[in-house]
């Protein structure tokens, strides 16, 4: 939860990146962790949900045209996302990444463990992408998701 991590980078006086001391970058944090709550998370979750649990519980997967309604409103929320938040900057807040890039980019990577591949039409997107990953660290990003990019295969 996001009230776990901010505990965490006060507690343990993480790099200030993470969630800044400057008030201007703190509040840019701030304002996309809220605005992911209804956004990004809801609607990535909704794909995910849609396209691997549904079809698994049910043993049939969602008609073609509700699975468009809902990779519509996803799309919506994407389009907001890198006109409001990303812009033309390396990272959600700036220069750097922060928890709102870590806690964005781990909402996104469900609709693509769901076999919707979001970043493959959005430059934009696909270099923040990356930028997060190589800040993260390869290595440790897809170990982070190992398990839910093979929930496909179930």
């Amino acid at each position: 939860s996001i009230a776990i991590l901010l505990y965490l980078v006060q507690k343990f006086k993480t790099p200030d990146h993470w969630y800044p001391s400057d008030l201007q970058k703190r509040a840019r944090v701030d304002e996309y962790l809220s605005w992911q709550h209804s956004n990004i998370r809801p609607k990535a979750s909704k794909v995910f949900l849609s396209k691997v649990l549904l079809p698994l519980v049910t043993g049939q997967p969602l008609p073609p045209e509700k699975l468009e309604v809902v990779t519509e409103e996803l799309n919506v929320a994407l389009k907001q996302f890198e006109e409001k938040f990303l812009q033309d900057k390396p990272f959600i807040a700036g220069s750097e990444i922060s928890l709102a890039d870590l806690v964005a980019l781990v909402e996104l990577m469900q609709p693509v463990c769901a076999d919707y591949n979001l970043f493959e039409e959005r430059p934009t997107l696909m270099e923040w992408r990356r930028r997060v990953e190589e800040a993260v660290g390869k290595e440790l990003f897809q170990e982070a998701h190992k398990e839910i990019m093979n929930a496909k295969n179930l």
